[in-house]
């Protein structure tokens, strides 16, 4: 056993990873101490990186035309037929589509080859459809893709606003370190802005509920608020800023009073004055944003409403303060740097910047080869796929995303994906939704075998290390753009044998003729001429890391100087507009989406965790008690949301949090894991005019209830076929992987009232029933597949709410895979699904300990009032502290339902 030491994959946090090797697999992860992202604290997700290892379900070979060949068969293809579209088409017909999942090095060359020498401009990722508006509005205000802050101005702030973040989920270790921030420093307050009451508000001293794409209207009138009140700091503003004037006078083109405002945002006009008060009366105040600024039609101008109100009061480049982007993906930021988006050169160069092509020009030329930059920016995502329906871009080369789920309008992307010429994926996994599109499929290293760097939202350089050798040929993805270019006559260009080398280029070109790096902040030249040996020990740093600044920087702009041509930051002119998809008669509801606590993206890492999968197992729709009653469907009843590209099936999930004529689902599910339930074809492409990110927070939808004749869950070894019948012929499926198995959740169309379970297990199954009781009166069926004394299958026809523990019947699947037959004792026990009298611990709250709703709730009944008393008695909330606020609301919950019992009357 030894120990190494790595970077998360998930989100942007980018926390440290301490893997435990015992030969070459990972068999632990820990959290590392010593990392200033997490100084030891992982989420459940990171916790459970070692399970989502393994070969079962990896891409091992390359396939061309679906057939699978060797890496020099296919790597001639992709090259022939690049060159060959290329030669026909032009340079324009050639496309990359990228994602934030890819390391540093890996974006850095696929850069370099589609810009540089194919002559494309349009290269982009997925880091469209989180980040944009943030990279935008930074660019816009400060002249830089550059977040000015530092997670340890959490623990300096006197106030920290989370605005359409939800921390809790979606950066759970920055939220418990912001948690321990406010503990210790009682003056601390925490404000949270959000349509949802999440699981961020915990922590909250005052909650705003505002109306879904209010944000800029309620920062205007802050910013007016400030003016009005004597708040601004006048001597930073003439000192360090332009536009104020203009600001305000945008600001003012509405009615600008706190009443006006608030009945736009639909807020208590009290409440939102007191978030006013707090801000304008400290300086050293922290707004944390995300996805519910950012992924709007109008992100850019929300963004920059937050970043006037800082600039106006003098909050930023101070510790404890500053206007704070938090990343949606591990390494957003370092594909930002080395040109990964389509508006992008490398380095934090832009094509409008006077001298940056020639300048990038000449740092790629060999002795032999001179690339051929485009001249202007090219298709941000949403429009590259426009483009591919048109038939002007006619070869795409993905890697790592899967815009097939991830889109607005996917049905629509994957008719264009159908069409497209050439379509070539680079992927780890060999069953997600892209590959049926494919071409050529490329197998990719994945986290635990990837070697390179990663940059989190703090500006943090972390090293990702190769623990493990990749499975089958999977090859690195650097390597494979590498061998392209070289077989595309570029290779002069392309002569690398390790990540550092790639590395040390990227360093180099950051510190080209960059003297006044006050201009192009990104500047990483002081890590220029690493080894493989320096590169492999590099301890995580924040740039710029310069000859001046050689252990990093913390925070920027504390001399208030901006990289902006004159040194000045730049108050923008805000005019507030309403989301562009429209509520109407057939549409009537408010759609938000989102992240949850335990899944990742569309599920293909962190579905090979099954106890990830426990606390929401299923696509779900989020939706108040009120609007379920208006609308006829009740708390776990399946529904149907009609969008404007499609319809999307999930179990309704009634919760106070949700404001009227709201619902919410998640982003996860894709057709590997229900039949229904892609959140992006229930979405408009509607961009902002100036980032081109998608507007994915304000969808319009209609909710109905789905009429079913049945529901069934069916346990299936994991060596048994999953039929593809089984999902043709439900009104509604969902797949749950198991530790040793896999469950689906199955729904039946009226027509299906009367079928022959019996029958149809015998048609579907290889192993015939063995054993089953039937209620043909009550619509009742439980029955089990048993094969040389092994379990195979076990079915129940009824509710879900019915189902026992599940845990139990996993187990005696995973003796079956042992070749252990079923004791006679747990044969009798078989249909019951449980020992006699194990007890239903219910849904899962606490996925680090595996601890269910039910013996939560019987704890508290039994006098366990307190998160730590629940803790010392379960273990739930003691590792990564995520299910916390779920906890403390099942604990307010009881005691409402308590206090409601001791007002009851007395039975005479």
């Amino acid at each position: 056993m030894h120990q190494a030491r790595t970077t998360c994959p998930y989100c942007g946090v980018g926390c440290g990873v301490v893997a435990e090797l015992a030969g070459e697999r990972i068999v632990g992860v820990s959290g590392d101490s010593e990392h200033p992202a997490n100084y030891g604290r992982l989420c459940v997700k990171g916790s459970a990186l070692h399970e989502t290892l393994g070969h079962r379900g990896r891409l091992t070979r390359p396939r061309v035309d679906g057939v699978e060949v060797d890496w020099e068969t296919a790597l001639s293809a992709v090259a022939q037929r690049l060159a060959a579209t290329r030669s026909e088409h032009g340079a324009d017909a050639v496309a990359a589509y990228l994602s934030g999942q890819l390391l540093t090095e890996d974006y850095y060359v696929a850069n370099k080859l589609f810009k540089g020498f194919l002559g494309t401009p349009h290269l982009d990722t997925n880091s469209r459809l989180c980040m944009a508006s943030a990279v935008a509005a930074y660019k816009r205000s400060l002249g830089a893709d550059a977040v000015p802050c530092s997670y340890e101005d959490l623990e300096e702030a006197e106030l920290v606003v989370l605005v359409g973040s939800n921390l809790a989920w979606n950066h759970p270790v920055l939220y418990q370190r912001l948690k321990v921030a406010k503990t210790r420093n009682p003056l601390m307050r925490v404000v949270v802005i959000d349509p949802r009451v999440t699981d961020s508000c915990e922590i909250a001293d005052l909650y705003l509920g505002l109306r879904p794409g209010s944000d800029a209207r309620l920062f205007n009138g802050l910013l007016t608020w400030m003016a009005d009140r004597g708040r601004l700091d006048r001597v930073y503003l003439e000192k360090h800023t332009h536009g104020l004037e203009e600001a305000l006078a945008a600001a003012r083109e509405e009615d600008d009073s706190v009443e006006a405002i608030a009945a736009d945002c639909d807020l208590d006009p009290e409440r939102l004055e007191t978030f006013y008060y707090w801000f304008s009366s400290q300086l050293h105040v922290v707004t944390l944003y995300s996805q519910g600024i950012n992924q709007s039609s109008s992100g850019t101008d929300k963004c920059n409403a937050i970043i006037n109100c800082h600039l106006a009061g003098g909050k930023l480049g101070l510790p404890g303060a500053g206007p704070f982007s938090i990343t949606g993906q591990p390494n957003a930021m370092g594909g930002r740097e080395v040109g990964g988006l389509a508006n992008q050169l490398a380095a934090h160069m832009d094509y409008h910047t006077p001298g940056a092509r020639d300048r990038v020009t000449r740092f790629w030329a060999t002795e032999s080869l001179v690339p051929t930059l485009p001249e202007g920016p090219g298709h941000k995502a949403v429009e590259l796929f426009e483009s591919i329906e048109r038939g002007e871009v006619r070869a795409l080369w993905i890697m790592a995303t899967n815009p097939a789920v991830s889109l607005p309008r996917a049905n629509r992307v994957r008719e264009a994906l159908e069409t497209c010429p050439l379509v070539i994926v680079s992927e780890c996994m060999a069953d997600t939704d892209l590959l049926d599109y494919a071409d050529i499929v490329l197998p990719a290293s994945s986290w635990s075998e990837k070697n390179g760097t990663v940059t989190n939202s703090e500006r943090r350089i972390s090293r990702q290390r190769g623990l493990l050798p990749p499975p089958g040929e999977a090859k690195h993805d650097w390597w494979i753009i590498t061998q392209v270019a070289r077989r595309l006559g570029y290779g002069e260009a392309f002569d690398y044998a390790h990540p550092a080398e790639i590395f040390d280029e990227h360093a180099r070109l950051s510190g080209f003729e960059n003297a006044d790096s006050s201009k192009r902040l990104f500047d990483i030249s002081g890590l220029a001429g690493l080894d493989r040996a320096a590169f492999d020990a590099l301890l995580p740093i924040q740039w710029p890391v310069t000859a001046a600044a050689p252990r990093g920087t913390a925070r920027l702009f504390e001399d208030g100087r901006f990289a902006t041509p004159d040194g000045r930051a730049r108050l923008i002119p805000v005019r507030p507009r309403e989301p562009e998809q429209a509520l109407s008669e057939a549409r009537p509801l408010r759609l938000n989406t989102g992240r949850i606590r335990d899944q990742w993206h569309t599920m293909t890492r962190t579905a090979r965790a099954p106890r990830l999968m426990n606390h929401r197992a299923e696509p779900f729709i989020e939706i108040t008690p009120e609007d379920a009653l208006a609308l006829g469907v009740g708390d776990q009843q399946l529904a149907r949301l009609r969008g404007a590209g499609g319809d999307y099936l999930g179990r309704v999930r009634l919760t106070k949090g949700q404001r009227r004529g709201e619902v919410f689902v998640p982003m996860h599910w894709s057709d590997r894991f229900s039949g229904s339930a892609r959140m992006g074809s229930l979405l408009e492409a509607h961009l902002d005019p100036l980032s081109g990110q998608p507007e994915s927070k304000h969808g319009a939808v209609a909710l109905e209830s789905l009429p079913v004749a049945w529901e069934a869950t069916l346990l299936v070894a994991d060596d048994l076929p999953a039929t593809p019948g089984w999902c043709m012929e439900s009104a509604y499926w969902a797949r749950i992987p198991l530790a040793h198995g896999q469950r689906w959740q199955l729904a039946g169309m009226p027509e299906q009232a009367d079928r022959d379970w019996l029958a149809w297990l015998a048609g579907h199954l290889p192993v015939t029933p063995a054993l089953w009781l039937d209620d043909p009166a009550g619509g009742r069926l439980r029955a089990a597949g048993i094969e040389d004394g092994r379990l195979r299958w076990w079915l129940m026809v009824g509710p879900p709410a019915e189902l026992p523990g599940l845990a139990w019947l996993d187990e005696r699947l995973a003796e079956a895979a042992r070749g252990e037959a079923l004791s006679p004792e747990r044969r009798r026990r078989l249909l019951a699904g449980c020992d006699d009298g194990a007890a239903d611990s219910g849904p899962v709250v606490c996925s680090c300990h595996q601890v269910g709703q039910k013996a939560i709730v019987a704890a508290i009944r039994g006098g366990e009032a307190s998160v730590e008393a629940l803790g010392a008695r379960l273990a739930c909330g003691t590792q990564c502290g995520s299910c916390i606020p779920e906890l403390k609301s099942l604990i307010e919950e009881q005691r409402a339902t308590h206090a409601e019992e001791e007002k009851a009357p007395c039975e005479p």
